[in-house]
């Protein structure tokens, strides 16, 4: 049998067409590798109001960056005990500043990587429409059994209903009905599930985007309790993590800015 003598053009490789396609693959290969190469990972403690929020952020930024954000909730006073007990976190989103600055006197933050992502709006909310009037006069009015707030000793929005308590004068009169939750999640849970008729929340978890919350609200003056400005550090166990100071940075951006404002908190 008599071989074939196959020739193959070369002419189509010159074809510009062809050129730019081959290059436009070449390109893609190059950012592809180069995003899974240099893609990194951060596991970040996030205070319970903020959960929703920084779920999306950290979707975003996984997207739009490749790193990975590994979120774990709870209430800040609990994630200060774990960090300072070597808790494998490197960056932490508080509820609050005291938080931060204990952990920076601990010699556990990076310096210079600190700053407030958010101010959060304490409300007063239940899961029953109606309950809850405009101006909250239902504290003082007591028709309810329990009231909903997180450990103050532990989370900020739960020192900041014992606050509004105080400085309403209802304290002494209302503390023999208050039910702590571990955070202001479990505190929600409590009103939404039923087990307290009203409780104080964070206004990000009763009016998220997109969302309707069934129930009654008051967004709670800003004179009756200290502001809750939040602050977001890097731990010194991620100093070396790509991912951490990417995150951080990602949180400053115009897109994450805009997220957190859409759930209610300011600045």
């Amino acid at each position: 049998m008599q071989a074939r003598k196959v020739e193959i053009s070369m002419s189509g490789l010159h074809d510009p067409r062809y050129t730019a396609l081959l290059r436009g693959v070449v390109l893609l290969a190059v950012v592809c590798f180069h995003r899974i190469a240099c893609a990194d990972e951060v596991r970040v403690a996030v205070a319970a109001n903020f959960s929703a929020p920084a779920e999306k952020i950290a979707a975003q930024f996984a997207q739009d960056t490749g790193h990975k954000a590994v979120i774990s909730i709870g209430a800040t006073g609990k994630f200060y005990a774990q960090i300072r007990n070597g808790a494998p976190f490197e960056v932490l989103l508080a509820a609050d500043q005291a938080t931060p600055q204990k952990l920076q006197d601990d010699g556990l933050v990076v310096a210079g990587q600190r700053f407030t992502y958010a101010s959060g709006r304490l409300v007063l909310y239940s899961a029953r429409p109606g309950l809850v009037d405009k101006e909250g006069k239902v504290l003082a009015d007591g028709n309810f059994q329990h009231i909903a707030l997180a450990n103050p000793q532990t989370a900020p929005y739960g020192a900041a209903g014992m606050e509004v308590l105080g400085a309403l004068g209802l304290l002494d009169t209302l503390r023999p009905r208050i039910v702590q939750g571990d955070s202001v999640g479990q505190a929600f849970e409590f009103i939404a599930t039923g087990n307290a008729e009203l409780g104080f929340v964070a206004l990000s978890q009763v009016a998220p985007p997109g969302k309707t919350i069934t129930g009654s609200w008051w967004v709670v003056p800003q004179d009756l309790y200290r502001p809750i400005h939040q602050d977001a550090v890097l731990l010194k166990s991620g100093a070396g993590n790509r991912a951490a100071l990417a995150f951080l940075e990602y949180l400053r951006t115009e897109k994450a800015r805009s997220l957190i404002h859409a759930y209610g908190y300011g600045s």
